[in-house]
């Protein structure tokens, strides 16, 4: 299996391809079209930079997949902020689905698109050891180009969207997916608690949550 792991900022792209050399998998640059990536794995898995924000992530995603070798699977993968308390810094969640939440219409209900994870990805990711240096949650991501950094804003995006943490890009490479008619799935790892301190967590936790992120799609590619 073919898998293209998108990943929106250099901060998150160099902490994830140290954690896989660590796990005995160093990577090799290429070239997609007019996007740099880098080969692992004797090329099963290919990694990218997506770019800031839901457009910029769903225009690179689309690229690749056009001008790449047909790939099996799509991730995005990257940091998130936590909207369950039950969740601690470098958990990592796995999208049972991905919703968009900052559509603002105002001519009628409120729009939450949902993009499904691969269903038989998240099979094969539910029967994955677990690791006990953190903990591993299946269930909603949210997805909006907004940096959450309040409580009375995180609880509304939780109620909104019954999400266990929120990020920028993952509903622009579920839509590339969708256009694509190529199987998608979204991995976060929790680097804060989508609060004041965000923005320091943020840059203080990635080296973890990346690494976490990292262990999770090398046990996922090695299962596939």
């Amino acid at each position: 299996m073919r898998i293209l792991t998108m990943i929106p900022l250099q901060s998150e792209l160099d902490p994830f391809l140290q954690g896989c050399h660590t796990r005995g998998w160093p990577s090799t640059p290429a070239q997609i079209g007019r996007l740099g990536v880098y080969r692992l794995n004797a090329g099963r898995l290919t990694v990218a930079l997506g770019g800031l924000g839901k457009t910029q992530f769903g225009v690179q995603t689309q690229h690749l997949i056009d001008h790449g070798l047909p790939f099996d699977l799509v991730i995005c993968a990257g940091a998130a902020g936590a909207l369950d308390d039950a969740l601690s810094v470098g958990d990592v969640v796995i999208g049972q689905e991905t919703v968009e939440f900052d559509i603002q219409n105002r001519f009628g209900a409120p729009m939450l698109p949902r993009f499904v994870g691969a269903p038989v990805v998240l099979e094969c990711l539910s029967h994955l050891p677990l690791n006990r240096a953190f903990n591993r949650h299946i269930g909603a991501i949210a997805s909006g180009d907004e940096d959450v950094v309040d409580a009375v804003r995180r609880v509304e995006i939780r109620q909104q969207t019954g999400a266990l943490v929120t990020a920028w890009e993952g509903s622009g490479a579920a839509r590339a997916c969708a256009f694509s008619h190529t199987p998608f799935i979204e991995v976060r790892g929790v680097s804060d608690g989508a609060g004041e301190s965000a923005p320091q967590d943020f840059v203080a936790n990635l080296p973890l949550t990346m690494a976490h992120v990292a262990d999770v799609i090398v046990d996922l590619t090695n299962w596939l």
